[in-house]
């Protein structure tokens, strides 16, 4: 995890980056009935069970600061030397955090050794759907697309440290509330504010110059109708699937 990235690109976070109802309940049922959980780049807090005991671990003061109060209690760590001894816990999670890890192996090797049950990842998995069929960054940002499928961890990375995995499709509904990037994908217009960028790391960490290109297409063609031509049957799903994956490890 790279605390100084989210010191620099973390503001604004907790404004829309909260838990939509729908994944957390999804969430809930994969822990099943752990009690004890230490959650891995934790930012803001989103995702983190309220019914079990929490423990969060996030390097990012910027993050930690937007942490709402009543929030888990939080300690100052990296996910490639989690500061728990072996077993400690039930279960650890990684929400949305494991695409910036500087070692991803180390860190989910850490995840596993300190979970003694089960290790659960919310993250976009490639080789799940088809990179175009993400039309924000299939179609407009195809820098945010490329990137997504090198730095988020495959299925076979993971079970390379994690061991035998489950994998679980997230439906992200039509009026999904957490402004992760394919949220908004009923709701095209809403990429062209600012303040739903500024929750989105992949708009934040994009060359300037493919940034503004993208926002001007899309525009463009939301005025021109030509979005709707191609992709105004969205509006009237109730869920789509960008790819986003919990993937789910339990403990031998």
């Amino acid at each position: 995890m790279s605390g100084e990235r989210y010191d620099a690109i973390g503001t604004g976070y907790g404004r829309v980056r909260v838990p939509e109802p729908r994944i957390a309940s999804l969430v809930e049922e994969a822990l099943g009935d752990v009690v004890s959980v230490v959650n891995v780049g934790a930012g803001a807090g989103s995702y983190e069970s309220p019914h079990r005991k929490v423990v969060a671990v996030e390097p990012s003061a910027e993050m930690i600061r937007q942490r709402p109060a009543g929030a888990a209690p939080c300690v100052v760590g990296r996910s490639k030397a989690l500061p728990f001894l072996d077993g400690s816990v039930d279960a650890c999670t990684a929400f949305w955090t494991v695409h910036h890890w500087s070692d991803q192996p180390a860190g989910l090797r850490e995840l596993r050794r300190v979970a003694r049950r089960r290790v659960l990842l919310m993250n976009y998995l490639p080789g799940a759907i088809a990179p175009e069929a993400r039309w924000l960054s299939g179609v407009y940002f195809p820098p945010i697309a490329r990137a997504d499928e090198t730095l988020f961890p495959t299925l076979a990375a993971c079970e390379a440290s994690l061991g035998r995995c489950r994998v679980v499709p997230v439906p992200i509904p039509r009026d999904c509330v957490d402004g992760f990037l394919d949220a908004y994908w009923a709701r095209p217009e809403a990429y062209l504010e600012e303040h739903v960028r500024a929750g989105i790391s992949g708009f934040r960490l994009m060359a300037e110059r493919d940034r503004a290109e993208g926002l001007e297409r899309l525009a463009r063609d939301l005025k021109s109708g030509a979005w709707d031509e191609r992709f105004g049957h969205l509006r009237r799903q109730e869920s789509f699937d960008a790819g986003v994956r919990l993937i789910l490890a339990e403990r031998d």
